[in-house]
């Protein structure tokens, strides 16, 4: 059974041995942020912060920050049991006799059942407060010291595609700027932008309807991190992990939908035609990201649980909780790739490399040039697009054992010959690119070189002892006294 809420989950935490309560009163300006940075650090559990300094409601912190709590989540004893489920529906064949149809079809109803169901209530319409409300009542955390303000950080922000009606769930930052407004972080290439940009060249002087999650399930709180295609649901992606279709029930002021067990709702709109100055953020790059004219947000009204929980998380140094997310990530969405490109063996992407910045990739190798082949596919590929260095190694290289690969990397480049450069679009948050939004990535194609591709000396083998006298002296290792 998926979990019903916040609240189960945090009930099965609390089982496992992976939730903190504190008692004493944290302040939410800097000091929460301080104790879940040495705490994430350290492999430790969630923390349920009970007394916020300066609000009612208790603040859940570091939810997903472990493997282990991410197994949890979503109800694996690995993250692969994921892929390989995944896996098993994108191996599905069209049925070419009748066997073969009635084999399928359990498979696709339980298709169907991941489809999101509207609901006429839920707990999230427990409280409903079209006036005297503030988002100050919040625990909202200030993150960093040369923070703008303060921010929350996991809001599941739902618009529509004005002109095809579809909903995107999307992760974006909202810095709070007075009792019932924030900001709207949308970075350019995100699906929550493009609905704006669209929404403005309908009608400049109109709004764009926003609601705002906060709190819910864990499998639903990761709907918006998820890179799927923007013509997907995220919310029947997230029942497909779920394993059970997310209850979804409408707002109380906007033509939208939200998950029926949040804690929290923001209903608002966004101006079409107001910026306002947004940022500095501490953010995931370890490092400020600058200030910038984005969206403004303006709380309309707000449905709540009676006494809800306040769920957020922080980004700075790494590794942070959304290292464990991003590699939850990378590791469901593993089969998907490798079934548009079938030649990539696995795939890593470092803590310190923020996502972004490295992505390392072992491939069964089968032509020449065939690694940067896979370095452009990958600069093609949705989110993937940001990737700054991309570094290709064969299939028998260990991508998670970093000592093998800068080892073997190193000793099979030619920097000159292996090292290619590229133009393209860049994360709105890297500070070093040449201008915001543009700038170059590298590609290395650290793969054995064939003689196709201009190498004109054999290949020299690897070191390896003799099988048989490995043998010999695993019998005397004990002995020898070792």
């Amino acid at each position: 059974m998926a979990y019903r809420d916040l609240r189960d989950f945090i009930r099965k935490l609390e089982k496992e041995g992976e939730l903190k309560r504190i008692t004493a009163e944290v302040d939410p300006v800097l000091e929460i942020t301080e104790i879940t940075d040495r705490v994430t650090k350290a492999g430790g559990p969630a923390l349920l912060f009970e007394r916020p300094k300066g609000s009612k409601i208790p603040l859940l912190i570091n939810m997903l920050g472990s493997e282990r709590r991410l197994n949890l989540a979503l109800e694996v004893e690995k993250l692969s049991d994921v892929a390989d489920r995944i896996n098993s529906y994108l191996a599905l064949q069209s049925p070419q006799g009748l066997m073969d149809k009635l084999k399928m079809l359990p498979k696709l109803a339980e298709i169907g059942a991941f489809f999101p169901k509207t609901v006429k209530s839920g707990p999230c319409k427990e409280v409903i407060r079209k006036d005297h409300f503030s988002l100050h009542e919040f625990p909202v955390l200030k993150c960093w010291p040369q923070d703008g303000g303060r921010f929350i950080t996991w809001p599941l922000v739902i618009t529509k595609n004005p002109e095809t009606g579809k909903r995107n769930v999307g992760l974006y930052r909202m810095q709070v700027e007075g009792d019932r407004e924030t900001g709207m972080h949308w970075q350019t290439q995100k699906h929550g932008a493009e609905h704006f940009r669209r929404a403005r060249a309908m009608n400049k002087e109109g709004k764009i309807e926003v609601a705002v999650a906060i709190g819910s399930d864990p499998v639903t709180c990761l709907a918006g991190a998820l890179p799927i295609p923007p013509d997907l649901d995220e919310m029947m992606f997230a029942g497909f992990l779920r394993r059970e279709p997310v209850e979804m029930v409408p707002c109380e002021t906007l033509d939208l939908e939200v998950p029926a067990n949040a804690e929290i709702v923001l209903e608002g709109t966004v101006d079409l035609n107001e910026f306002r100055t947004e940022g500095p953020f501490g953010d995931h790059t370890g490092f400020y990201s600058l200030e910038g004219e984005y969206p403004v947000f303006r709380a309309h009204c707000i449905t709540q649980r009676k006494e809800p929980i306040y769920l957020t998380t922080i980004v700075g140094p790494p590794p942070q909780e959304d290292f464990f997310i991003g590699h939850a990530i990378e590791r469901i969405f593993l089969p998907v790739m490798k079934l548009q490109y079938p030649e990539i063996a696995d795939i890593s992407m470092p803590a310190e490399g923020i996502f972004h910045n490295l992505m390392i990739i072992s491939i069964r190798k089968s032509y020449p040039g065939h690694a940067r082949k896979i370095m452009n596919a990958i600069w093609s590929l949705g989110q993937a697009m940001f990737t700054k260095v991309i570094v290709v190694v064969d299939h028998d290289v260990d991508v998670h054992n970093y000592r093998e690969v800068v080892w073997k990397a190193l000793c099979a480049i030619d920097p000159e010959r292996d090292v290619q450069f590229t133009l393209g679009p860049v994360d709105t948050l890297d500070h070093a690119a040449r201008t915001q939004d543009f700038g170059s990535k590298m590609g290395i194609d650290a793969t054995r070189k064939w003689p196709t591709e201009g190498f004109s000396r054999p290949w020299p083998d690897e070191i390896k002892m003799d099988s048989a006298v490995k043998a010999r002296i695993d019998q005397l290792w004990k002995s020898l006294g070792m």
